[in-house]
């Protein structure tokens, strides 16, 4: 029997950004599951500016998605490949150039392998250059995936794709069992605290002043609370405005007095590092500003290591969150945050592990 060949084009660690992250795991779970039937390679999507990392197993290509003459090129010697069976493109308007990514749609014109696309983002109200792009991606793909049911409604209502071309496929995680949080909690230093966490790369739109805000009315009830912020500074706004964000938060915890109940941990964690923090977390804030962000794969991760969850209402919140898994607020709102957050550490049994 035949082993088939399945190229990933995505961004891929060593870059720093969500989709990396879940490219790797999907690959790394699919070649667990799919040893010795499944040859997957990556065609790593360089940073515009930035120069190409090494090739490494899984990665066979790198292409710089911003060239629009190097994704005519890439196309071709996919072409050319004959042991290609497959191609999935991780759709992100950011990761490729030209106006919404324009250059991906270049590209895919040009390609004679069967090819899917996974959108991570579906805009609600696009303009009309937007919803032709997304759109003519659509009609050239065998099969369009997305993470939510409400991006596969949108891609039917407002970009007229048929439903049989959309496969909803749901966000993946990890399995990590902890038995004893306590231990755990000695390990990082936060032993006998209620621990409360956000986590991902920085960025303004991560809301996480509403987080530090919400501790001010937290803490006079428990005054042992903890807020760890865990994740660096996004690279690209770190290259753009240097520490400027993670400075102000730094200057919010000072004013409001929260130093012993704020913590920052600026690394980019390991797998391993990322799941202990999310199992000793009591409550996870997930306090993006960003209303029509379709999934998160941070959102996701919390869900899974049996966090309580305080979100804001973005997509994937109101549906996986929707029969009471935890606790919806409004953008922006500290008070909503103290008000979810008081009752439940007051409650252990309440968000328990089971």
């Amino acid at each position: 029997m035949k082993i088939r060949t399945l190229l990933f084009v995505t961004s891929y660690p060593p870059r720093e950004c969500g989709i990396a992250t879940f490219a790797q795991d999907l690959v790394n779970a699919m070649n667990k599951n799919f040893a010795g039937n499944l040859n997957i390679e990556v065609a790593a999507l360089e940073e515009a500016g930035k120069p190409a990392n090494m090739k490494e197993i899984p990665v066979t290509y790198s292409m710089n998605p911003f060239d629009i003459d190097e994704c005519i090129d890439f196309a071709q010697k996919i072409n050319e490949n004959d042991k290609i069976d497959l191609v999935c493109f991780e759709h992100e308007f950011g990761l490729y150039g030209g106006e919404y990514g324009h250059n991906l749609l270049a590209m895919l014109s040009l390609l004679d392998k069967p090819f899917v696309v996974r959108f991570h983002t579906v805009l609600p109200y696009p303009d009309h250059k937007c919803t032709k792009v997304v759109s003519l991606i659509s009609a050239l793909a065998a099969k369009v995936i997305v993470m939510t049911r409400s991006s596969a409604t949108l891609l039917q209502q407002v970009y007229h794709v048929p439903a049989e071309k959309i496969v909803h496929i749901p966000h993946g995680t990890h399995a990590h069992i902890v038995e004893d949080v306590d231990a755990l909690k000695k390990q990082y230093n936060v032993e006998g605290r209620m621990v409360l966490s956000t986590f991902g790369l920085l960025s303004e739109n991560k809301g996480i002043e509403t987080g530090i805000r919400a501790m001010k009315d937290i803490v006079k009830q428990y005054p042992g609370a903890i807020y760890l912020v865990l994740g660096k500074t996004h690279p690209v706004v770190c290259s753009r405005e240097g520490e400027k964000y993670r400075e102000s938060l730094e200057q919010l915890v000072q004013e409001l007095g929260l130093e012993n109940n704020v913590r920052f941990v600026n690394n980019y964690l390991s797998l391993k590092t990322l799941l202990d923090y999310l199992s000793l977390t009591d409550i996870y804030l997930f306090t993006s500003k960003d209303p029509h962000q379709a999934v998160s794969g941070t959102f996701v991760y919390a869900m899974s290591a049996g966090c309580a969850v305080i979100s804001t209402s973005f997509v994937q919140a109101r549906e996986m969150l929707e029969d009471g898994a935890g606790c919806l607020v409004d953008f922006n709102n500290p008070e909503q945050i103290a008000a979810c957050a008081i009752p439940l550490l007051g409650n252990p049994e309440s968000y328990a592990r089971r």
